[in-house]
């Protein structure tokens, strides 16, 4: 009977060649950080330009980021209560088997109620239960795996997967070579011309036009390691003549703006979150960054010399594996999070001193951009459709 029932599955979702116009029924899963969540919402904008009496439906985590922003974007989110292991012994990881129960219960009926032709994957606490459910129902599933290391869940994943896009070269090392497609991450499309956009921006955020701009990026959550770092060297930055476009997240931000106050500094300008990114990066002159996977493939497209700092809170150490490939492409700068705090200034000093090591990273970062990414997804997806 599940021999049959299999192969009922797979005609379901074979019956009827793909075509522009038609109507389908996407279910994308995950968030957790803006690295997550703006890939899912490029790649469901990108299908919805193809494909615009679709209907998309997102799966996230409850309490997270998606929950706020998914809506924003227009799209329909369904939240589920799973939540990931803390590395520590603490509390919340007694609770983490009952969310996974519930978690799966709940994306199996989510999967059979909205009876999805095919589901993506985007990586985040969400994915797992969801793509299981899916794969377990004989549902196509796409997974898009954003660094250069791949994680525990998509691995696991990836045995039933139909198809993994991937934004780095030999993922082989993780996954079968037969299902891997490179395609890039998917970035917001304001980022793919920036063109025009520096007087706009340096308008916009009120910055002197006779000053060299440090762009400094934590993520949408914050980065500890960078905030202290503006902390020992704001003053000595201003007095030398830069100034400082500063995100520092919502979760340090009240604490560095009182910092800031008490410094009395007029040319570091300190921002909890940047929604208008296309005209921060087009004023800036250096970027500094943490290097999560959509940092990395939006500093690429970006083409201005980048300094990461990679996060040593995260998975398999991921950020830096992401930074080294570019850096192996004689393409960034990377300043260890230990070393960080003490050496933000020195690494800036050097690329807006020297312009031309400052040109040549600039000119082999935007070699490694990959514009066309969303597009490239969707064509993927519809061939699951076929």
């Amino acid at each position: 009977m599940k021999r049959v029932k299999k192969e009922i599955n797979y005609e379901l979702h074979n019956l009827n060649p793909i075509k522009t116009g038609a109507t389908y029924r996407i279910l994308i899963s995950g968030g957790g950080t803006g690295g997550h969540i703006y890939p899912a919402l490029a790649i469901a904008n990108a299908w919805m330009e193809k494909h615009p009496d679709s209907e998309i439906l997102f799966v996230g985590a409850e309490g997270k980021m998606e929950m706020q922003k998914v809506p924003e974007a227009g799209y329909s989110i369904k939240g589920l209560p799973v939540a990931g292991l803390q590395r520590k012994l603490t509390l919340s990881n007694l609770s983490f088997p009952i969310k996974l129960w519930r978690s799966l219960r709940m994306a199996a009926r989510i999967v059979s109620e909205f009876q999805p032709q095919a589901v993506v994957g985007v990586g985040g606490y969400a994915s797992g239960p969801v793509l299981y459910a899916a794969q377990s129902k004989g549902i196509p599933t796409l997974l898009q795996e954003q660094n250069s290391y791949a994680g525990l869940t998509n691995k696991i994943l990836a045995k039933k997967a139909a198809r993994i896009c991937v934004a780095y070269p030999e993922m082989e090392r993780f996954f079968p070579k037969e299902k891997i497609k490179l395609t890039g991450n998917p970035v917001r499309k304001d980022l793919l011309d920036l063109a025009g956009k520096r007087e706009l921006g340096q308008q916009k955020f009120g910055l002197d036009t006779n000053r060299k701009t440090i762009l400094v990026l934590g993520g949408s959550l914050g980065a500890r390691t960078l905030n202290q770092a503006m902390l020992k060297h704001m003053v000595d930055l201003e007095k030398e003549g830069y100034q400082v476009l500063w995100q520092s997240g919502k979760f340090y931000f009240k604490d560095m703006e009182l910092a800031l106050d008490k410094a009395g500094l007029t040319h570091i300008h300190l921002r909890e979150f940047i929604r208008e990114m296309d005209l921060a990066y087009a004023a800036a002159d250096v970027i500094v960054s943490r290097a999560g996977a959509l940092s990395v493939s939006e500093l690429c497209l970006v083409g201005k010399p980048v300094i990461f700092i990679p996060s040593p809170n995260v998975a398999e150490d991921h950020q830096t594996k992401n930074a080294n490939a570019c850096v192996n492409q004689g393409a960034a700068v990377l300043l260890p999070d230990a070393l960080a705090v003490e050496e933000f200034k020195n690494h800036i000093d050097e690329l807006l001193q020297q312009e031309g090591k400052a040109q040549a990273l600039a000119t082999a970062i935007k070699k490694m951009a990959m514009p066309d990414a969303a597009n490239a997804l969707v064509t993927e997806l519809e061939l699951l459709l076929k």
